[in-house]
């Protein structure tokens, strides 16, 4: 990946010298292209700034041929304002120790920013018990409780067993015997095909990711970062 977006950058940095001087003489063209590589050597600061800038605009365009299916929630599975003017999108896993981690601050953005929606995309990759509890989240979110799921399981310790996901169920407000039948439904099964593969075309590898205006940030980036996507989202 690394290699690739190097490539990229320095194809990237080139490809505008070269069509700076396309209408030159080939001798002149050449000597501009000797410069730039020069410049290259000599100041390789720039590279970084420009791989950065390639990754920007290759999520953005990613996300834009998307949107509408990223931003789209399953049933209840968000939470905030229903006329945002920043989304939030998070794929997570209740398996994911990040994802429980950034749990506490995405509560906070809630509570601070009045003009958001999260919505929460479950990409259940962690191994068979986050699948149950993925499949046992979208079930309540149909029903209407699943921001106090969600808060639950990430609220309870270890892994997701199915003790915990029965136990958080019913405190939610949902009757567990009916999470494993519902959560077979084929529109669970749609969901959670939908969000895979919108996570592969997006380049989404792990959990958790997140999606908010043109950006996407892996892992657990804090509190501090997440504001400022969103405040940068909302400016744009």
């Amino acid at each position: 990946m690394v290699t690739l977006l190097l490539a990229g950058a320095a194809g990237l940095v080139m490809g505008v010298a070269g069509s700076r001087a396309m209408g030159a003489e080939p001798q002149n063209r050449a000597a501009i292209e000797a410069i730039v590589h020069d410049y290259i050597l000599a100041h390789p600061e720039i590279i970084p700034e420009a791989i950065g800038k390639l990754q920007n605009k290759r999520a953005a365009d990613a996300i834009a041929l998307d949107r509408s299916a990223i931003e789209t929630p399953f049933a209840g599975a968000w939470a905030g304002n229903p006329h945002p003017r920043v989304t939030l999108v998070m794929f997570s896993d209740y398996s994911c120790g990040f994802c429980k981690a950034s749990a506490g601050d995405i509560d906070r953005l809630l509570a601070e920013t009045p003009d958001l929606k999260v919505v929460w995309r479950e990409i259940p990759v962690l191994g068979p018990q986050s699948v149950v509890a993925a499949r046992a989240a979208l079930v309540v979110a149909k029903q209407g409780h699943y921001l106090a799921f969600h808060r639950g399981m990430f609220a309870s310790s270890g892994r997701p067993d199915d003790a915990t996901i029965a136990r958080v169920a019913k405190a939610s407000g949902v009757d567990p015997a009916h999470l494993a039948e519902q959560g077979k439904g084929a529109d669970v099964d749609a969901e959670l095909t939908a969000n895979m593969k919108l996570a592969a075309r997006l380049g989404v590898d792990g959990t958790p990711t997140f999606v908010i205006g043109d950006q996407i940030m892996s892992g657990a980036v804090g509190y501090d970062a997440l504001k400022k996507a969103v405040d940068t989202a909302r400016k744009s």
